[in-house]
């Protein structure tokens, strides 16, 4: 099933996405359906339908947080040429175990909204990811387990401004301003058993690619490719710690997902350009979809705090 939010008359609204059309469920909400013992059975109560071509897809979802790992190895290793040159490669500590941050759930965009700029940003990226949806909460799950609580998977455009990232990375507190001005998801969740023919042992093989204005960055990659499995990721999450319905987990960015790693490769920050006003910008994830949006500069005037008074 592909269960999808639409903006209809003035207001969002679930849908079930088959083909060409989307039958709406008013009432009904996205983990209601989601989790529920006979999906079916709920989607069978839908009254009209739209064609989906004519709707205004949102985000599938508002996510209550947001972890996002880093699992593939190519890209770390072309974020660590950007900074450490053409030998470098991920840290050790990179492979040691899973590794996580926090991004901001108050900040979700869906397919075709204008991604702006944020302030004081000339280097913007995209970020080709997938998120895993959780349907149910817990703590200390086994990875055997860790499955049952995944209700479906989303595209996830984790953009980053890599020049307020730099900065930030001079103190030890992780991205901030750097990532918190736009989570973009879409353009609907999956559930689980559609993906079962992709699965290869405990990893989904889908396509993952990458293009702005309609040129592909690089190669195409797999989820095949991931360093741990999402029943991993997860498990790692709830490890000593509790998630909860509506949480997502990102695998981070994939090889050739994002320009910071080509920038890395190429030892240069303008090779390929940074994005642009107007660039638009689409993640195509074998067996989800194409997540498209276009990046726009906002009218932000300058805060205009000064350094610390001490």
């Amino acid at each position: 099933m592909r269960v999808a939010r639409i903006e209809n008359g003035g207001a969002p609204v679930v849908g079930v996405v088959d083909a060409d059309t989307i039958r709406l469920l008013p009432g009904v909400g996205v983990l209601e359906l989601l989790t529920a013992g006979d999906r079916d059975a709920i989607a069978g109560r839908a009254t009209e339908e739209v064609a989906l071509a004519d709707a205004r897809l949102l985000s599938p979802l508002l996510p209550t947080s947001i972890r996002d790992f880093s699992v593939f190895k190519r890209h770390a290793d072309g974020a660590a040429m950007l900074f450490g040159g053409p030998d470098a490669a991920a840290p050790d500590a990179w492979a040691e175990r899973p590794a996580f941050y926090f991004s901001n759930p108050a900040a979700p965009s869906g397919p075709g909204d204008e991604i702006a700029f944020p302030p004081d940003c000339e280097a913007l990226d995209l970020e080709l990811e997938v998120v895993a949806v959780i349907g149910r909460g817990g703590r200390d799950i086994p990875v055997a387990e860790a499955g049952d609580h995944i209700v479906g998977y989303t595209i996830y455009n984790d953009w980053s401004a890599r020049d307020i990232a730099g900065r930030e990375l001079r103190m030890p507190l992780g991205f901030h301003k750097a990532k918190d001005f736009a989570n973009t998801f879409g353009p609907w969740i999956v559930t689980p058993d559609e993906l079962e023919p992709h699965r290869v042992d405990d990893r989904l093989d889908l396509r993952l690619q990458a293009s702005i204005n309609g040129t592909p960055l690089g190669e195409a990659d797999t989820l095949a490719s991931m360093a741990w499995s999402y029943e991993e990721l997860v498990a790692f999450s709830a490890y000593g710690a509790s998630i909860q319905a509506g949480d997502v987990v990102g695998c981070g960015t994939c090889a050739n997902g994002c320009l910071m790693e080509l920038w890395g490769r190429n030892q240069s920050w303008t090779d390929p350009a940074p994005l642009r006003a107007g660039d638009v910008v689409s993640l195509e994830v074998e067996g989800i979809g194409t997540l498209t949006n276009t990046v726009v500069r906002a009218d932000v005037a300058p805060l205009g705090l000064g350094p610390a008074r001490v």
